[in-house]
């Protein structure tokens, strides 16, 4: 408040908005949104077997399943057999149209970089596969 002879009478107290506390409030939200924020990140939801009932992995006999498989030096692989980055979402399409299934059993080596492991999960999501089965025994050596 200011006492002031601008309007009214001389000596009297004359109101004027005081915005400090307005302004102390919008900072303290802007402080928990921005420590909120981070926190906010997306999930990716991962279901696996518990270790009493054990997932059988794809046998060998069945020409219906399919593996991809990445190695360590960042090779992929269909059931086997080596393809290129490039050549990878073509090949799985083709191999999942002539497939009955569209489950896809996959596998990478513990030294693969997670967001090249996350990449060809997309790209074989991209393909057709409707279900990604996430072995967690690694596989026979071929």
């Amino acid at each position: 408040m200011q006492l002031g002879q601008k309007s009214g009478r001389p000596g009297r107290v004359q109101p004027s908005m005081n915005v400090t506390p307005l302004v102390d409030v919008v900072l303290v939200l802007l402080i928990i949104f921005m420590v909120i924020t981070p926190l906010l990140a997306k999930q990716f939801w991962l279901s696996l077997p518990n270790k009493v009932e054990k997932a059988e992995p794809p046998s060998s006999d069945q020409d219906a399943s399919i593996v991809v498989s990445i190695a360590k030096t960042g090779e992929i692989r269909i059931n086997r057999d080596v393809v290129t980055r490039e050549a990878f979402q073509p090949k799985l399409r083709r191999v999942l149209s002539g497939s009955q299934q569209r489950t896809v059993f996959f596998d990478a080596d513990e030294d693969v970089a997670f967001e090249l492991a996350v990449d060809t999960l997309d790209l074989a999501r991209a393909a057709g596969a409707a279900n990604i089965a996430v072995l967690t025994e690694p596989l026979a050596a071929p």
